[in-house]
């Protein structure tokens, strides 16, 4: 059976596990990370010199980097629906995939992290409210793309819209800051909202 490494609470194992509930993938999940440790250990270090998580394990397979995880098991587990075949089609969700690690996620964790595991005393406002101004920004490219469309690409559920709608997640979930409106990228959120597996793995309290 697969292996997961990683606490419910990391953004990058949502990813995982929704695409697993999407493909009905059965899995074992070791609980790992800030809290739980685990993710230095010198066993875990052998397997991910990163020190991150998620890794998998699927017998005698070691994979790392949850984004290349996604692919792996979309492949395998005939997730064509999710990541199609065709050299185009695939293309344009992985620039997206590569977008949220290139420029959302470093736009986002400040706002996630000083909103979400900042106690309210600690918190550098000045700074929080500049980093949703830039996440914003971020948001505001994707709100202009999905115009028109039910998904990211090719109007059909992708990986795409799971790694970003795991981010989503947090940018609609974080009370105490000020969102502008984004009528195509609000649409598309309830959308994926409504999927069963988004209700088991994403929409749960921020923490």
């Amino acid at each position: 059976m697969l292996k997961i490494w990683g606490r419910t609470n990391s953004v990058n194992v949502q990813k995982l596990l929704w695409c697993c509930d999407e493909l009905r993938i059965p899995y074992e999940r070791v609980d790992a990370g800030m809290e739980f440790g685990k993710n230095h250990d010198p066993e875990y270090l052998a397997k991910n010199p990163n020190g991150l998580i998620p890794l998998i394990e699927d017998g005698d397979f070691v994979l790392w980097e949850s984004n290349s995880i996604l692919r792996y098991l979309a492949m395998k587990h005939g997730g064509r629906g999710l990541y199609p075949v065709e050299a185009r089609e695939r293309a344009l969700i992985d620039r997206w995939l590569d977008w949220s690690l290139s420029t959302l996620q470093p736009a986002e964790r400040p706002v996630f992290v000083g909103m979400v595991r900042t106690a309210p005393e600690e918190r550098d406002m000045t700074a929080i409210e500049a980093a949703v101004a830039k996440v914003a920004a971020v948001w505001a490219v994707l709100d202009a793309h999905l115009a028109g469309r039910r998904f990211v690409e090719n109007d059909m559920f992708t990986l795409a819209d799971i790694v970003l709608g795991a981010y989503a997640r947090r940018w609609f979930g974080i009370d105490g800051i000020e969102r502008p409106a984004m009528p195509h990228l609000e649409r598309w959120y309830e959308r994926l909202a409504e999927r069963a597996s988004f209700s088991r793995q994403i929409a749960k309290p921020l923490r």
